[in-house]
């Protein structure tokens, strides 16, 4: 496993791509996608995130250069000014903007929470996500979570069910209470507009689904008069209906321009990514049909009311963004020290093997002279590698990376051709007393590299 590298991320997303945009970048789903990044050279991580709103994608490689080229064909299709690249720290601090909402459709939702955690299971199953992604991803659940216990961010927040809903109720020339609604979708979305439906206390539910029985299911979740039935009866459906919600998964149009030619006057939400419903089902005269994009009016006068938690959450993940850059830059420096110690190991054992040797041609060898041989070589080695050790450790802090890379190629421990080969982990490389006592304690070896080649 490897703990160091820079991720590299690229979005597309509701503020600057439009819908269509975003379904052009997510045409393959997250496995694929992360299966592909995952076969690209120089890519050790991967993840991806593909929401209504969102098409997302990140790597983890050895340098920014490689990231990039990793990702230059994801939105290949989508217009350069709708496609967000983001470097290393731009992706840390997006990632956690998204799990806490801010950079939602419906400012601090909570639907993008669980649906990070879906991609983050989906990509880990793949393969696609270790030590720096795991961090990373870790990291924005806290985050998001922690917004959402400690500020008011999601307080009176709305799902896109229910922005749905409030466009519908200001839109129709009509009281919602005397509409016949139909929710189109028995998932996570479908059920919040179902509920959000029986909160306006319009005249009648519907819950369509390609499987009956999750829309029974939904219509039992519901508290008011619903019933359930399955994508067979979709157009008698669609003629009885003045609302439909329509919020699948369907990777096809559910609902065809000849599908509501007899549905007389409907208004049609579509809130479904990629979409439900054919959009020149527009051009029928007796159709209203919104989507994602016309919910953009309604969700602006919640923002509003969450400013103030807002600036919180922003407040926090400055905090946590710092602590996070903290520990990869701890883990970069004690990685390339580690090597730096494993590779002056190798060289070790083979020079005092060889010494001692030598000395054993010359005549016996007591205990305590072999002691003494292995405590000179540890002590050389202590003191040696005591002022690279801190000039890692500051590479780290000034965010050299350039110093630290090159120190991980040039202590690579499998450069010295010449060391024997170990079936275990190298053992005795700094017995504490052979530290140098000129250091200050906190410039000392890392205590867990002194384990790591340490006697158990």
């Amino acid at each position: 496993m490897k703990d160091t590298g820079i991720i590299s991320g690229i979005s597309v997303a509701h503020d600057r791509a439009s819908i269509p945009e975003i379904e052009s970048a997510s045409v393959e789903d997250v496995h694929t996608v992360v299966e592909r990044l995952l076969s690209r050279d120089g890519v050790a991580e991967a993840y991806s995130l593909q929401t209504c709103n969102r098409a997302e994608a990140y790597v983890v490689t050895d340098d920014a250069t490689a990231g990039r080229r990793a990702l230059e064909d994801f939105a290949l299709d989508v217009r350069e000014g709708a496609v967000r690249h983001m470097d290393h720290e731009e992706s840390l601090r997006h990632l956690m903007r998204v799990a806490s909402g801010l950079e939602s459709l419906v400012l601090g939702e909570d639907q993008i929470l669980g649906q990070l955690k879906d991609a983050i299971e989906i990509s880990n199953d793949v393969g696609g996500i270790d030590l720096m992604l795991e961090d990373a991803l870790m990291k924005a659940v806290h985050v998001g979570e922690r917004a959402r216990d400690e500020t008011a961010i999601n307080e009176g927040a709305v799902s896109l069910g229910s922005a749905a809903v409030r466009l519908a109720r200001a839109e129709l020339n009509r009281p919602i209470s005397s509409v016949n609604a139909l929710v189109v979708g028995a998932g996570e979305m479908g059920t919040l507009a179902a509920k959000a439906l029986a909160a306006a206390d319009v005249a009648e539910i519907v819950v369509a689904n390609r499987t009956k029985s999750n829309a029974q299911h939904v219509a039992r979740e519901v508290p008011a008069d619903a019933t359930a039935t399955d994508l067979a009866r979709l157009e008698q459906q669609l003629t009885a209906a003045d609302l439909v919600i329509s919020a699948t998964s369907s990777p096809e149009y559910v609902i065809d321009v000849t599908d509501l030619e007899a549905a007389g006057e409907t208004m049609l939400i579509d809130i479904a990514q990629p979409r439900d419903i054919h959009p020149e089902s527009s051009g029928l005269e007796t159709v209203t049909l919104r989507d994602i994009d016309d919910l953009e009016t309604v969700t602006d006068q919640t923002e509003s009311r969450r400013e103030e938690a807002a600036r919180a959450v922003e407040e926090m993940i400055d905090d946590e963004l710092d602590n996070l850059l903290d520990a990869y830059k701890r883990k970069r420096a004690d990685d390339a020290i580690s090597a730096m110690y494993e590779g002056a190991e190798r060289i070790k054992q083979r020079e005092v093997s060889t010494a001692l040797s030598k000395l054993e041609a010359q005549g016996d060898l007591t205990d305590e002279q072999r002691e003494t041989v292995e405590s000179l070589a540890d002590a050389l080695i202590g003191q040696l590698l005591a002022a690279p050790t801190k000039s890692l450790r500051d590479a780290a802090g000034d965010d050299d990376w350039t110093t630290i890379q090159t120190a991980m190629r040039l202590f690579d421990p499998s450069f010295d051709d010449g060391a024997v080969e170990m079936d275990a982990p190298p053992t005795g490389v700094l017995p504490e007393d052979a530290i140098s006592s000129d250091l200050p304690d906190d410039e000392d070896i890392p205590r867990h590299v002194i384990e790591q080649f340490s006697d158990d």
